[in-house]
């Protein structure tokens, strides 16, 4: 059911694309409108769940760590996995966002007979890491079509993608990593039982509308002839807010188009964020240095304080006539 509910939401977002251009020529609306109002639902959406992050109080430093801390001058401190200092967070910052560190060292435990089982786990970090650098890739190649010239780097980036030199045009290996990434992200949770019972329609919904995106872009490239100055025409209109919908590039593009504006508008109300707030976990981006520097709870409010001197003047008498000692008479 969650994973029919994902798939038909999909569905219904590729009919609605082509039913659009086609039968209806809202090409306008498919090309110019809706790219922005999805940039900026996007920028709007992200730039206010990180600022709203950024501002919550954070009344513990709770780093999390799994080496040594920095104690005494002759113990080996592990600068990456427990920092204590600015630039060693930003190392194991580093770390986490380009290379998934902690995911790395992820296990799985199992029931071997009466015991239980730990093992080295790293399917799940690979296909992690292909499917974002290639998805990152991919996105900076697309740069070619709003920039000209085109700058030489995005081209050597070409260049390197497509090395292999196989097909015409040249297939781009991150092409079929990404598609081969997001695949094993799809049946990783449906086909392990415990990653099956907890996914939900957010876990699959976002697999799928990545997949239509990718799947959409390989056929408008490999089998479905689109007119690619007319592509590029549009995207430099859109950049410089002269927009100019072209007529004839192809109901194909104008799908993957559509499906890019709904993972834009999608991205800042979803799990996706992830990608801004690993910046803003303060289980990474701290330094274990609780006992060096004191932490002061941003919630702490001003307590009113009742001394032992105010409370024996309240309760002299009192405290007199059942014998209790006295500091003042």
């Amino acid at each position: 059911m969650k994973i029919g509910v994902s798939l038909l939401a999909v569905t219904i977002l590729v009919l609605a694309a082509w039913a659009g251009v086609e039968v209806l020529q809202l090409t306008t609306l498919f090309g110019v409108v809706i790219p922005y109002t999805a940039l900026l639902v996007f920028v709007t959406g992200f730039i206010y769940r990180v600022v709203k992050w950024g501002r919550s109080p954070v009344p513990f430093n709770i780093s999390t760590t799994c080496g040594q801390q920095y104690s005494l001058p002759w113990i080996r401190q592990n600068r990456i996995e427990n920092p204590a200092a600015a630039w060693e967070v930003i190392g194991r910052m580093i770390l986490e966002i380009t290379l998934f560190w902690s995911l790395f060292k992820n296990t799985k435990t199992e029931k071997d007979e009466e015991r239980l089982a730990f093992g080295s786990y790293k399917w799940l970090w690979l296909g992690g890491l292909t499917f974002h650098w290639s998805m990152l890739i991919v996105v900076l190649r697309h740069l070619r079509l709003f920039l000209n010239p085109v700058p030489a780097a995005i081209k050597g980036l070409e260049n390197l993608d497509s090395f292999l030199q196989i097909g015409v045009p040249l297939l781009y290996i991150t092409d079929v990593l990404l598609v081969g990434a997001l695949t094993y992200l799809f049946l990783r949770r449906l086909l392990l039982p415990q990653i099956k019972y907890i996914s939900q329609a957010a876990d699959y919904y976002p697999l799928f509308l990545l997949l239509g995106i990718a799947l959409s872009g390989i056929l408008m490239r490999y089998f479905f002839k689109v007119d690619v100055a007319g592509v590029k025409e549009l995207a430099i209109s859109l950049m410089h807010l002269q927009p100019a919908a072209a007529a004839g590039i192809g109901s194909i593009f104008y799908i993957h188009l559509f499906l890019v504006c709904s993972l834009l508008v999608y991205f800042p109300f979803s799990k996706l964020m992830h990608a801004g707030g690993i910046f803003m976990s303060p289980t990474r981006n701290r330094a274990n240095n609780s006992r060096m520097v004191r932490h002061i709870n941003p919630w702490n409010y001003e307590v009113k304080t009742h001394t032992y001197a105010e409370y024996e003047d309240e309760f002299r008498d009192k405290m007199r006539k059942v014998g209790l000692p006295l500091e003042k008479e």
